[in-house]
């Protein structure tokens, strides 16, 4: 347990709107541990922000809620902390890159004056060390011209850049736990391979342990040692990289693999298309009974429509939720056509 940096345990965040209740996150548990990249993966409104957002409390609060649950850190429930105490954790030992850099930036402030913020604040440097720290911050992250730079707008600065800079403000203090959500989102492609070989290369630096929110599946597989599969507010299914890639368990899963484009020699391309999952990811205010996936599922049973089922294992590590993994209902599918992937 020593090894362990985090600890959520039936995590529930509700949102209470005029549209009814939300389910965003419910009931969502996971670990992380020291110096580990865990992936957490799914479609567009799965409830993989939400998530991230909750362990620093930086839901909105109204319309949400975190209702039930705990979250540990360094056996420490961040849920029962004081605001000063979560502002002590929050950019210092925990910090998060957020999705758009453009909106996360403060456009009538320096890049200087947004990192040097995080110094001044959490380490208590002085204007000008804290000044000095920035412009290291920038030349670690592979941003040129870091004096003349450190003066700028986010405006003046790519995008890629400007993700730069967010992971600039998220290291600065050397935190314990880095949050990357969606750090590549709108970046081009060699952008995007810098941006992950630079936060890689950061994380042996600093022995930081990552959690990587992304819906790219060929991003988890070159970063994460362990994945966590999100669906509909709940883990749909846990396993290490390698082991998720080869036996897939959950159908979801196995449908997201198959969305996944293959490089194929000319004389296989006829006839092939792109793949995609039936339907859509269910409002968090209209959640069907019983298996969130059933509506989607190309196995679905009777069960499935009626009872939601529990995490099962398959392994020593491996979870899933899904009917197929109970020998009362797989029917023969587990070992058959449940598993072929095409």
């Amino acid at each position: 347990m020593n090894d362990f940096l985090l600890n959520i345990k039936n995590l529930k965040t509700y949102f209470y709107t005029s549209d009814g209740l939300g389910k965003a996150v419910d009931g969502i548990s996971l670990s992380l541990k020291k110096g580990e990249t865990l992936g957490i993966v799914g479609e567009s409104g799965c409830g993989k922000t939400v998530t991230a957002l909750s362990i620093l409390k930086l839901i909105p609060d109204p319309p949400a809620k975190i209702v039930e649950g705990e979250i540990l850190f360094e056996g420490r429930d961040i849920l029962k902390l004081s605001d000063p105490e979560v502002r002590e954790i929050r950019g210092n030992e925990i910090s998060m890159i957020f999705q758009e850099p453009m909106t996360s930036l403060n456009p009538v402030f320096t890049i200087g004056n947004q990192i040097s913020e995080v110094l001044t604040l959490h380490q208590g440097l002085k204007k000008k060390d804290a000044v000095d720290k920035s412009i290291e911050m920038l030349k670690l992250v592979g941003i040129p011209e870091a004096e003349r730079r450190v003066n700028e707008y986010p405006h003046q600065l790519s995008g890629g850049m400007r993700q730069r800079v967010m992971i600039a403000i998220a290291l600065a203090c050397h935190p314990k736990i880095l949050i990357a959500d969606e750090p590549t989102t709108a970046l081009d492609v060699t952008i995007q391979a810098q941006i992950l070989e630079l936060l890689l290369n950061l994380k042996k630096d600093f022995g930081t342990a990552v959690i990587l929110i992304t819906h790219d599946l060929g991003i988890i597989a070159e970063t994460a040692q362990r994945v966590i599969v999100i669906y509909a507010g709940r883990v749909a299914e846990e396993a290490e990289t390698k082991e998720l890639f080869l036996n897939p368990q959950h159908p979801y899963t196995q449908e997201l693999l198959k969305s996944i484009p293959k490089i194929e020699s000319s004389q296989k391309k006829e006839n092939r298309y792109l793949h995609e999952i039936k339907g859509a990811v269910p409002s968090i205010f209209q959640l069907p009974s019983g298996c969130k996936f059933h509506p989607r599922c190309p196995y679905v049973m009777d069960i499935c429509k009626t009872q939601e089922p529990d995490l099962l294992k398959n392994g020593e590590r491996h979870l899933a939720r899904c009917w197929l993994l109970n020998k009362e209902y797989s029917n023969g599918k587990r070992n058959g056509s449940y598993l072929d992937r095409g």
